[in-house]
């Protein structure tokens, strides 16, 4: 028997990131996990490299009639028991599978915020499942107005390793590699480079922050589309001096760990694990007050929290991090207490593994041989 966790991302963001503790956990716990990626993603070499048990299949949209065939032939062949889709085209192509290799139980994760798309077809990857695992009660409220039955609802906010943050701190390796100054002050957001996570926010407040002191230096890592755009805006901005692009970096603990506080300005965020890393990372944060963050971050006590779009209210909140060094530390330090107690890898697993088998107790099916 096996356990199927399907996720159709190309790319090493939160959703994978997610599908990947989960396998590992689960694999660690004894239970039979196939971890199903897209061939030559991210996600497929970190499973390889982790000894996961891993299936490449091609999934080009929400309807790739191959990728479900072969997947529901791998489901018959492992005597698939569970099958858990990790993104709407998984949820897509694995839940037509699923249903015909007559998978038991079957469950999706929603991460984000935006509602629910009105056409059938979409609403159809929430309805015949178990369970729809809400990774924020912000994400929850959008699923039942969405039509989603609250019974059918369960909440478990994602989780992270916290093994990679413990074992990073060189202060000074972007100062290093930059040529910052030691008393500089380094500010970083990791995000995807797209319209709604609020990097032009980000950039406009650092022209309020050079008129000011031109220590502070914003640090923005991730790639994307938007990345000429923004630099664009930087220099026209007069702020190219302050703002450096990384794009995409897989060791992000080490960048977390030589900066001085983090942002996250985006406009809409199902939970936000980046501002979780950065917590992990002991960083004071500074993120706007949209979707799952606030129940992330109290304001004025784990970190603060700024309405979108509002560059001014933005510098404001970086300036004051700059300038009380003390009020820094002491966010940061119980930004990290909470994220250890609430927001752990293995606090996820366990809720996860805890309602796989109350559906499983209930259907009367073993997830374990």
């Amino acid at each position: 028997m096996s356990l199927f966790q399907i996720d159709a991302g190309r790319e090493w963001r939160s959703g994978q990131r997610q599908a990947f503790l989960l396998t590992r956990e689960l694999a660690g716990c004894g239970y039979p996990a196939t971890l199903v990626v897209q061939p030559g993603s991210p996600l497929q070499d970190k499973a390889k490299a982790a000894n996961l048990r891993v299936l490449p299949v091609e999934i080009k949209t929400d309807a790739h009639l191959r990728a479900g065939w072969k997947i529901g032939r791998a489901m018959r062949r492992e005597s698939c028991v569970l099958a858990h889709f990790h993104d709407d085209r998984a949820a897509g192509v694995g839940g037509r599978a699923a249903r015909r290799a007559n998978v038991p139980i079957r469950i999706v994760t929603r991460r984000a915020e935006f509602p629910l798309k009105a056409n059938p077809i979409s609403r159809n990857k929430y309805a015949d499942v178990d369970a729809v695992i809400a990774v924020s009660q912000r994400v929850r409220e959008v699923l039942e107005k969405g039509g989603v039955p609250a019974d059918r609802i369960e909440v478990i906010p994602s989780g992270i390793d916290l093994g990679p943050f413990a074992e990073n701190s060189d202060k000074d390796f972007l100062r290093r590699e930059f040529g910052f100054s030691p008393d500089s002050f380094l500010v970083g957001i990791v995000a995807h480079l797209v319209d709604g996570k609020g990097h032009r926010t980000l950039i406009e407040a650092a022209k309020f922050l050079k008129s000011h002191l031109s220590k502070i230096k914003i640090i923005i890592i991730g790639g994307g589309a938007l990345e000429l755009e923004l630099a664009e805006q930087a220099r026209g901005l007069g702020v190219g001096d302050l703002v450096f692009f990384l794009g995409f970096r897989d060791d992000v603990p080490r960048l977390l760990a030589s900066l001085d506080a983090f942002v996250l300005t985006s406009d809409a965020e199902g939970l936000g694990t980046s501002i979780m890393d950065a917590m992990a990372a002991r960083l004071p944060v500074v993120a706007t007050r949209v979707g799952g963050l606030p129940e992330v971050v109290a304001d004025g006590e784990t970190g603060l929290l700024i309405p979108p779009g509002h560059p001014e209210e933005l510098a404001k909140a970086i300036f004051g991090l700059y300038t009380d060094r003390a009020l820094a530390e002491r966010l940061g330090n119980r930004g990290f207490e909470v994220v250890r107690r609430k927001f752990s890898a293995e606090a996820m697993v366990f809720r996860i593994v805890d309602l796989y088998e109350k559906i499983a107790e209930r259907k009367k099916i073993k997830l374990k041989a």
